[in-house]
């Protein structure tokens, strides 16, 4: 499986999804953080309790904590970076299925594609890495190097190709 499509000047790269178990105990971990703490409160209210200080501190540290978990979960299943590369910047987006994070503008002047090797020696995997001056921007997406190789081959093309056109 090929986990890039590169078009028009967009880059995107795509995760490899996790174990269909995994992610069925992430989302469920993280559904069970928001849901039980609030069940927990309304059934010690309904028991006659009282409300406590203490409901809204286990709801707000569980809330924050199966946010994480589910944008972890998310990114594991539908994760994806967008990566524009226009002559003189670069726009970078990470796209976790139900939400997206904002976009990130990098000036650049001319930049080197590279790669990082990344995880385990055997696993052969590594991320994309764009320098230009002070600025670099890492990707998340593992991808095997062979494929990375590859990229970085036409993504170098391109951009000689692209600033020769200017």
């Amino acid at each position: 499986m090929q986990q890039y499509h590169y078009q028009n000047n967009i880059l995107n790269l795509k995760v490899k999804k996790s174990p269909f178990l995994v992610r069925v105990v992430m989302f469920g971990l993280a559904f069970s953080f928001f849901l039980f703490p609030v069940l927990g409160a309304i059934f010690g209210i309904a028991e006659g309790s009282g409300l406590h200080i203490g409901y809204f501190i286990a709801i707000g540290v569980f809330s924050i904590m199966g946010f994480y978990l589910l944008r972890v979960s998310l990114w594991n299943t539908y994760g994806e970076e967008t990566i524009q590369i226009l002559a003189d910047k670069i726009i970078y987006e990470a796209n976790y299925g139900w939400f997206k994070d904002g976009k990130k503008e990098f000036d650049i002047k001319i930049p080197e594609f590279s790669l990082k090797t990344v995880g385990y020696e055997e696993d052969n995997e590594g991320v994309l890495l764009v320098v230009s001056g002070n600025v670099e921007i890492e990707s998340v997406v593992k991808i095997p190097m062979f494929q990375l190789e590859k990229l970085i081959l036409t993504l170098q093309n391109v951009y000689i190709e692209v600033s020769d056109s200017l």
